[in-house]
């Protein structure tokens, strides 16, 4: 066992996304992508498939940027964005439709629209690129797209909002999932679609002509979350995400994206987290920058508005009149005035670090040169050459509306904004620290203070891991909180307990105004950390020939690895690496998950993180290996040895979590000392001779049994006392009993 003694402390500014965006994505390219139907009349296919609505697809061939894939699945894409009249139709591609697990870049569909609302040819890309600055939104950027050889124009090419989509954003894909869209769109005063109200009654079922669940399970969740927020708001943040709620409508009211859940109900998305709570997932922005001026749902404009009244829309019109549609996921959050002054501070954010300084429109500038020939060689477009140069800045009229010029809107809507009251007047906050600079955070109590100036209300949300909720706790400046003079500006408060990683960020306001710091918080924050210990958490199961033990969620039985945190405090595995190479002690990455005091985790060692953020990128090798755990400076926390295993035994700590390791029955997440230990005499019934050998083995057992190569292969099975093992190849062997638990025995075979 290694001892390790050096402590990490940092305190940084973290983002709440998990994985890297793929390249496929990246906005500053245009793809080409081919697609070769298998008919001739595909596009009758497609109209029919469309008009039937059963979603139903036709095959083809597809070409990516030079890479092929075959036996695609292709059907029309969207609501509105669809004709049968038209020439340039949207397309949904689902690569994997015949052929398992194909997938291009790890992606197995993509969404491509015809950009049909949009002379600019920007919407989607440019408000797609500012809203990932705040919450989880999809990637977005434009390829041409060839059918059949032939040109078929300049599209949008959006990440799909899927479950490679939840791994990459949440760690996970398996809790509820739901699309916001109801199955038949109502378009009447006071319709109903997917807009959280319980206007449906107690009965989940009633709710399912209007959302589309996207996991196996999950309508119990969703109905839950409708009547805690209809019911007793309250107690909303006990299953929704506020914060990330009140981005997504500062985000829409800010670009007056009203294709969303404030005008209709519908397109958006809801995903459970680990922390227990839905998180609402913006879509569909191809009509924003006020393309959508149909209705907001409210008293003033549910008849739709004009391009004056759009840019000077009132982000709390919600709040502030009646709705005629009920809209809930606004109205009860914005009882709070807390709330609300959270939501304009996300607004400030937006306007200024978008809008006011005019960083939107150089990128649509950039964006617009970047297409510029791309849109002119599109003779399926919708608009004129001289719409697409206007529209960036001037209004274009459209077939019964007139779409807004994009810096025409927002100049004059960030404008009206910066004078909403609430926008501006907010407390400042400056110099954040810490006392936990050379100590170790694990179960210690540390105090957060800042420098806070015109505030009457100030506090530090924090939490140990991604499957913790954000706690808050009040800061102070009475003196009496480790924070200076009472009245000196010097705000203080205590965190306790903590883990050995601590996500935070703070939130202060007046009368007048709120502001948060780091500004993009929650979805930015600050984090601090320090190393572990030996002996704080520990390896303490290893199981690498799981048959039928325990499955991950996918139902497959993989090898795994079990943690155990041996202390009285919560651990995160933030900063932590796992390890099959003793070269490489930083090979894989621990997700940032909370293990509560005397508690377990699980990896799966399945080298398949397309699961999820638990499935490190190593399988365990059965002939036996080290796993080491280490801190992000490779200090080491723990390892093990394990020897070769049989079949669904495990190699653990007994007694749990500071015995030495022993084979026993395996106890996936629990403790070790609730199973019986595989007894010594239990391990050696058997034995084999002479060992090493040449062209004869003899076998000392009355059982079958059987012989696994290095590779862990088969070579034969048998129940015969002498074995001819002439034409073996020379090298190492394990003979294992067959339907028993008795470790089996390293043979190894030497030349004649």
């Amino acid at each position: 066992m290694f001892i390790r003694n050096i402590f990490l402390i940092v305190t940084s500014l973290c983002s709440a996304s998990f994985f890297s965006q793929s390249a496929f994505y990246e906005t500053d390219n245009v793809r080409e992508i081919h697609i070769d139907f298998y008919d001739e009349n595909w596009d009758h296919l497609l109209d029919s498939l469309y008009i039937q609505g059963e979603g139903g697809r036709i095959l083809a061939n597809l070409h990516i940027d030079g890479s092929t894939y075959y036996s695609v699945g292709v059907r029309y894409k969207g609501y509105s964005s669809v004709s049968i009249n038209n020439i340039k139709n949207p397309f949904n591609i689902k690569l994997d439709h015949v052929i398992e697990d194909q997938n291009h870049e790890g992606i197995d569909k993509l969404k491509l629209s015809n950009v049909i609302h949009d002379p600019s040819f920007l919407r989607e890309v440019l408000s797609y690129e500012v809203c990932r600055k705040y919450m989880p939104a999809s990637n977005a950027n434009y390829a041409n797209l060839y059918i059949n050889g032939v040109l078929w124009g300049l599209y949008t090419n959006v990440e799909a909002v899927n479950k490679e989509f939840l791994i990459e954003n949440f760690g996970s894909k398996y809790s509820p999932f739901f699309k916001c869209n109801p199955e038949d769109l109502n378009i009447q005063i006071g319709g109903l679609n997917s807009d959280l109200s319980n206007s449906h009654g107690s009965d989940s079922a009633s709710y399912m002509p209007y959302y589309d669940i996207e996991s196996d399970f999950g309508w119990s969740n969703l109905y839950h979350l409708i009547d805690t927020l209809n019911t007793v708001p309250e107690e909303i943040e006990k299953v929704l995400n506020v914060d990330r709620t009140l981005w997504m409508h500062a985000l829409n009211y800010s670009m007056i994206n009203f294709d969303s859940y404030i005008g209709y109900g519908q397109n958006y998305y809801m995903y459970l987290d680990q922390a227990n709570q839905f998180n609402p997932i913006i879509w569909d922005l191809n009509m924003s920058f006020g393309s959508f001026r149909l209705t907001d749902a409210s008293q003033l404009f549910y008849g739709g508005f004009d391009i004056n009244q759009a840019q000077n829309m009132d982000p709390l019109v919600h709040h502030n009149f009646i709705s005629v549609a009920p809209r809930p996921l606004m109205t009860s959050l914005f009882e709070s005035e807390r709330n609300r002054k959270m939501y304009l501070a996300h607004i400030r954010t937006i306007v200024e670090e978008n809008f006011q300084n005019q960083q939107y429109s150089t990128r649509a500038e950039s964006l617009k040169a970047m297409i510029f020939q791309d849109v002119l060689n599109d003779t399926n477009k919708f608009y004129s050459n001289e719409d697409f140069m206007t529209n960036i800045y001037d209004q274009v009229s459209l077939v019964s509306s007139i779409c807004p010029g994009i810096t025409q809107l927002m100049d004059a809507r960030s404008e009206y904004l910066s004078s909403y009251p609430g926008y501006s007047g907010e407390p400042e906050i400056s110099n954040i620290s810490n006392n936990s600079e050379g100590t170790q955070l694990l179960g210690n109590d540390v105090w957060i203070h800042a420098q806070i100036s015109d505030a009457t209300y100030a506090q530090v949300s924090y939490r140990f891991g991604n499957n913790q909720r954000f706690v808050s706790v009040e800061m102070f400046d009475d003196g009496a909180h480790n924070d200076g003079s009472a009245g000196d500006g010097l705000y203080g408060c205590k965190i306790e307990g903590c883990s050995n990683s601590v996500d935070y960020y703070l939130y202060a306001d007046n009368d007048a105004s709120g502001v948060f710091s780091p500004a993009r918080a929650a979805h930015e924050f600050y984090n601090m950390n320090s190393n572990l210990s030996s002996g704080d958490l520990v390896i303490n199961e290893v199981m690498s020939n799981n048959v039928s033990v325990a499955a991950d969620p996918s139902g497959n039985f993989e090898d795994w690895v079990e943690l155990y945190n041996t202390t009285d405090f919560p651990i995160s595995t933030n900063n932590l690496y796992l390890s099959d190479n003793l070269t490489n002690l930083l090979k894989w990455d621990l997700p940032n998950h909370v293990i509560p005091a005397n508690g377990y985790y699980v990896v799966w060692a399945d080298e398949d993180g397309g699961q999820g953020e638990e499935h490190a990128n190593f399988q365990l090798s059965n002939a036996g290996e080290i796993i080491t755990m280490s801190n992000a400076d490779s200090t080491f926390i723990d390892d093990v040895s394990y020897l070769m295993q049989n079949i669904d035994v495990a190699y653990g700590r007994s007694p749990n979590g500071i015995g030495d390791f022993t084979m026993l029955t395996p106890t996936f997440n629990s403790s070790n000392d609730m199973t019986s230990v595989i007894a010594d005499q239990e391990v050696n019934v058997f034995t084999a001779s002479p060992n090493p050998f040449t062209d004869c083995l003899t076998i000392d057992s009355s059982g079958s049994y059987s012989v696994i190569d290095l590779f862990g292969r088969q070579v034969m099975q048998g129940s015969d006392n002498v074995i001819n093992t002439s034409g073996w190849t020379p090298g190492v062997y394990f003979l294992q009993m067959d339907h028993s638990r008795v470790a089996p025995v390293k043979l190894l075979k030497i030349r004649s």
